[in-house]
């Protein structure tokens, strides 16, 4: 029997951890953001141009989803909503992860009165809803970028907080830890060496839920009028403006309704699942 080297058992328990489900959800992912990234360039198209004569056209192989009720190009327009939805949920993701995971790092290094404050701090967020948060700002500038990105990074940061805050309080009590203290290793040795591998899969699977989550709050503002607004291409204004038309063209509805779906679907998708004993 030949045996195996290293790496190649490596390579096979990297291969086993992906199950199909995670697969699927990947190819679902890959789909979405090649349409963000590729599409408004591959199309070259404005998607704010009007052809009001194309009213409701249907498709065709020049343009597969057709105009919209405005003779705007369905395709050109849900490439930039899609680009728009992922970007800025991207961001907003990122804005909150960075200070949720240094700020819940601080509270369990420093524990005592800095911890305390800290806590309080996320459970005074924690206590208003995070959409009634978002909702509050966008009262503020409707129909701006700022406030969703700002309302969204605000109603996301107490979540990595929290996870890291507890995590961290077990990891630095370790023995492992306390070795590398005795050692005379810095903080931030004990953070690349011994933190960071145990909480980077938690903050991967927080980032994931979040995205969708961010991604999902955007539409849904966007769907009731206090997001972003028309002629703003974006996943939840388009559903709006083509809900009055679905049963004249119901394929643009279905268009960016599709898109939010394979999104989501793809980053719930994508969270691991426990092996099986």
């Amino acid at each position: 029997m030949s045996r195996l080297s290293a790496s190649d058992v490596l390579v096979e328990r990297g291969a086993a951890r992906w199950t199909c489900g995670q697969s699927a959800g990947l190819l679902l992912l890959l789909a979405v953001v090649l349409l963000a990234l590729v599409g408004p360039i591959a199309l070259d198209i404005d998607p704010a141009r009007q052809h009001l004569a194309r009213f409701l056209e249907a498709p065709s192989l020049a343009q597969p989803l057709g105009y919209d009720q405005l003779g705007r190009s369905m395709l050109a327009r849900l490439a930039h909503g899609a680009r728009l939805s992922l970007s800025l949920a991207l961001v907003s993701v990122l804005s909150a992860a960075v200070p949720g995971f240094l700020i819940g790092l601080l509270a369990a290094w420093c524990g005592g009165w800095t911890e305390r404050v800290l806590a309080a701090l996320a459970d005074a967020v924690l206590a208003l809803p995070g959409l009634l948060l978002v909702l509050l700002l966008a009262a503020l500038a409707p129909g701006g970028f700022w406030p969703l990105y700002v309302g969204i990074s605000l109603a996301l940061w107490v979540e990595y907080f929290r996870v890291v805050r507890a995590a961290c309080r077990v990891l630095l009590a370790s023995p492992q830890v306390e070795a590398s203290r005795l050692l005379g290793f810095g903080p931030a040795y004990i953070i690349r060496r011994h933190v960071l591998p145990a909480l980077l899969p938690r903050l991967l699977t927080l980032m994931r839920f979040g995205l969708a989550g961010a991604v999902l709050a955007m539409s849904a503002l966007g769907f009731v009028g206090v997001g972003l607004q028309p002629p703003t291409p974006e996943l939840g204004v388009m559903m709006i403006e083509l809900l009055p038309y679905y049963r004249e063209a119901p394929w643009l509805v279905g268009a960016p309704v599709l898109v939010l779906f394979m999104t989501l679907l793809g980053l719930l998708l994508l969270s691991p699942q426990k092996e099986a004993a």
